[in-house]
């Protein structure tokens, strides 16, 4: 095992160095006067301060299924349960599939392969297109493993969305083996123009959904959860006691009292969005204007662009881009074997307008 490059890199850099790698949100969206005034609430009440359940506190979870339940996916209370981060529970599912194969996108999420390699789980990798993984070969490698981690919406690095076509035809490839999806979501909130439905909706018995609060709202709280059958989210248990009883109940309380101002919840939302959606526009426009031979495919949403040069080993670059304070993460971190290549996910939602644009500037300098 070795640390994240990412949480490296961040402890390595100092505060003139313009950073691209974190999947950082931007702090000037923090909800901040309103998460104060909902401490200030629930800090004079005693239970705040006392062991909770260990599935997360009842009302927390009863406005979460709720939402998924707006959406069109029946949920209750008992399926859901509430996790130190959205990190935490894919500890705990990998945990609970210890040593298992399990078939996962190439690239994938960082974060996730430490945690499977961790647990010992042999993960097999499916080319990722522009609408999703490559079908035939999911089909193959799936009905080998019968357990899957996938990223359909905005995924991280690569950005893309998946498909309605080929969420669907996901599902069906699950059912019938009568396999498990874990369905990873932070981003799903962080749509440009529509959201998407989840691929979990499709198979309720057959998924695990993970969502977090720390792209939506604020990082340090450190809460999401998983969406499960109540039969898998029981199995959970077992393991999620043996780790910490339960997650934080202080950040449970000030989350579920600020949550009670939904409209407020609901606007908060669209300003990030449109936040974003503004940095992404302008960060493509300077890369098209600064790194013409940066090829790369716009996102519809989350916080990332991923791309390529030709002939370019994009971690040899990061090294001199480093000394110039500028940083990025390089492809390679996110494919199994890390083999060399010329791939680059950049963060553009915590940068300001002026060091995106100086940054990339820098990027280019090197180049």
């Amino acid at each position: 095992m070795k640390r994240s490059f990412i949480r490296e890199i961040l402890e390595s850099i100092d505060e003139e160095t313009i950073s691209f790698a974190g999947g950082l949100p931007s702090e000037k969206l923090f909800p901040i006067k309103d998460l104060q005034k909902a401490s200030n609430k629930i800090m004079s009440q005693q239970k705040v301060f006392q062991y909770g359940l260990s599935n997360g506190i009842k009302q927390l979870r009863a406005k979460i299924a709720q939402e998924y339940t707006n959406d069109g996916f029946a949920t209750n209370e008992d399926e859901i349960l509430i996790t130190t981060g959205s990190q935490q529970a894919m500890y705990i599912i990998a945990k609970y599939f210890e040593s298992k194969d399990i078939t996962i996108e190439a690239p994938s999420y960082l974060g996730a392969m430490n945690i499977f390699r961790l647990n010992h789980l042999n993960m097999k990798g499916i080319k990722l297109e522009n609408d999703g993984v490559h079908i035939s070969d999911f089909k193959k490698s799936f009905k080998e493993t019968k357990l899957a981690y996938l990223i359909p919406d905005f995924q991280n690095p690569y950005t893309s969305t998946y498909s309605n076509k080929k969420r669907e035809q996901i599902a069906k490839i699950v059912k019938k083996q009568n396999g498990i999806l874990i369905e990873d979501s932070p981003y799903t909130q962080l749509f440009f123009d529509k959201k998407p439905n989840s691929i979990s909706s499709q198979i309720p018995n057959n998924s695990f959904h993970l969502g977090s609060f720390s792209k939506t709202l604020v990082p340090s709280l450190r809460i999401g959860w998983i969406r499960a059958s109540k039969e898998l989210i029981d199995s959970l248990m077992i393991i999620k006691e043996s780790i910490d009883l339960h997650s934080c109940g202080i950040s449970q309380y000030i989350l579920d009292e600020y949550l009670n101002d939904r409209k407020k919840y609901e606007k908060h939302l669209q300003d990030i969005r449109d936040d974003y959606k503004q940095k992404a526009d302008y960060f493509c426009k300077m890369l098209d204007k600064h790194l013409p031979s940066f090829k790369y495919k716009k996102p519809k949403g989350g916080m990332f662009i991923y791309g390529g040069f030709e002939n370019i080993d994009s971690f040899e670059l990061v090294q001199k881009c480093i000394k110039q304070k500028v940083v990025f993460v390089p492809g390679n971190q996110f494919y199994i074997n890390k083999q060399t290549n010329g791939e680059i996910r950049f963060n553009f939602t915590h940068s300001s307008f002026e060091d995106i644009k100086k940054g990339i500037k820098l990027i280019a300098k090197c180049l």
